[in-house]
């Protein structure tokens, strides 16, 4: 499932890429895109809608080498996680502070997230 974050715009001049708006994603969607993850948890924080999620490392410099990469890929998509360490514990939150809930940036953040604990050496704590 791939998520679009730009859209092209043609002027007589140029095109160029600008970003879509952020858009609350609805019940329905939020849902689809929870069931292609795995471990990641819906919760109303009674101010908004968050997504969740705990990973167990060997020690803290796997935990600290895991968020490191994972920081590098959120500053590229200018969308960075909610999150909190000790020791061989993270915890991250994602929710988009522009539509004050989860929006596709989250559920994209989510997916790198994923596929960067696939390459490290972590367990999901459920």
């Amino acid at each position: 499932m791939s998520l679009r974050t730009t859209a092209s715009v043609t002027s007589a001049s140029s095109t160029q890429k600008v970003p879509l708006p952020v858009v609350a994603l609805t019940e329905t969607e939020r849902k689809r895109y929870l069931s292609t993850l795995s471990g990641w948890k819906f919760v109303n924080d009674g101010k908004r809608d968050v997504i969740q999620k705990s990973f167990l490392f060997e020690d803290f410099n796997e935990a600290f080498g895991f968020m490191t990469r994972v920081a590098m890929q959120a500053e590229k998509m200018d969308h960075h996680p909610e999150w909190f360490n000790v020791y061989d514990k993270v915890d991250i939150t994602l929710s988009t502070h522009e539509c004050n809930g989860l929006s596709l940036r989250d559920m994209e953040l989510a997916k790198v997230i994923e596929i960067q604990l696939g390459k490290d050496k972590a367990s999901s704590v459920m």
